[in-house]
């Protein structure tokens, strides 16, 4: 009766999208529009989709970078920041922004306003859904528009693209190594644990939940299957009705959650490379851990909150210097797969 389980699996998921939904479309009354500027988004744009709360600091850098790759606009929630992050956003011609002060972890860490306003306004577009701390990269990205990415993938029938999240961390403690708004934070960021990951199979979903990097190996040593997984769907030809299941780890439907091979074959991937380890960690990890906003289990990560605030030192004798997309391909974590 293998196939009536399938059929009852199934039957539940579509549920759960729905549900989803309904949940973002009630949830669309907790946003205030500061500035739309969707009426400008071309019928072929490729666009992003964010929530920030106070990241001024990474900005700069993170919207030049992604812009270079080709996305056009984005779609932005801010989580009443207090920094200067609504004044900032609220002044770029290439982003719609909207505020709302209500709880980031009662919105499904913001799935629920970012699926809304993906309804209204990504449906029929590539959409990359980011956090702020997060540096999309792809092969042949510093040679090949995102444009050349998502073309490819139309013309081979794909919907969804897999990333690696990469945590990237300096050399010697995190407050050591001061950063500016607009700098790129790989000059200090520059190192990775390459080979000691856990990947596994999530037999409801499909996707893959991949687990390893600094955090398991600094935080989650006693408990690896705790650790944050690594794993994510960012970039989706989008659909009204699509939705994120757990951040971008997991999508509906769960055919979109396929962007492996499963015949020995490689799959074109990429990259998130991880900015949370710059040095203003180490005071933000002292807020999140007294807004208790950020993990759905928030006293298991009471110790994890308490390493960072004492300024750890990431770094050991086998993490791996970030040289180029290419390093990461010949280690395995990212691949190149189909396109030449």
């Amino acid at each position: 009766m293998e196939w009536l389980r399938h059929a009852g699996i199934a039957y539940r998921l579509r549920w759960k999208r729905r549900r989803l939904l309904f949940r973002a479309w009630r949830k669309r009354h907790q946003l205030r529009v500061v500035a739309d500027r969707t009426a400008s988004i071309a019928p072929d744009a490729i666009l992003g989709a964010v929530t920030v709360r106070n990241e001024m600091v990474r900005l700069p850098h993170f919207l030049e970078h992604h812009r270079k790759l080709g996305v056009g606009h984005f779609l932005m929630v801010d989580n009443a920041s207090d920094d200067g992050t609504t004044e900032f956003l609220a002044q770029q011609p290439d982003v719609s922004l909207w505020t709302t002060t209500h709880s980031y972890k009662l919105s499904r860490f913001g799935m629920d306003w970012l699926t809304w306003l993906q309804i209204r306004h990504a449906h029929g577009h590539w959409c990359l859904t980011l956090d702020a701390d997060e540096i999309f990269i792809y092969p042949y990205h510093d040679t090949r528009p995102l444009r050349a990415l998502t073309d490819w993938l139309d013309a081979n029938d794909r919907q969804s693209f897999g990333a690696l999240m990469l945590d990237m961390y300096p050399k010697g403690r995190l407050q050591d190594h001061p950063y500016r708004p607009g700098d790129d934070p790989f000059t200090e960021l520059c190192w990775f644990d390459a080979g000691n990951y856990m990947i596994q199979k999530k037999p409801d979903l499909q996707n893959l939940w991949i687990q390893g990097g600094p955090r398991a190996r600094m935080f989650f040593a006693d408990r690896p299957r705790r650790a944050p997984t690594m794993g994510k769907m960012p970039l989706v030809k989008w659909n009204r009705r699509y939705a994120y299941v757990s951040s971008t780890h997991s999508l509906l439907p769960r055919r979109l959650n396929r962007v492996y091979g499963e015949d020995g074959d490689e799959r074109l991937s990429g990259i998130l490379l991880h900015t949370k380890f710059l040095n203003v960690v180490v005071e933000k990890s002292a807020e999140e851990k007294t807004r208790r906003e950020h993990f759905a289990n928030s006293d298991l990560y009471e110790a994890y909150y308490d390493s960072l605030i004492a300024n750890p030192d990431l770094w050991c004798e086998g993490s791996t210097r970030f040289t180029s997309w290419r390093q990461l391909e010949a280690l395995g974590l990212m691949s190149r797969g189909e396109w030449v």
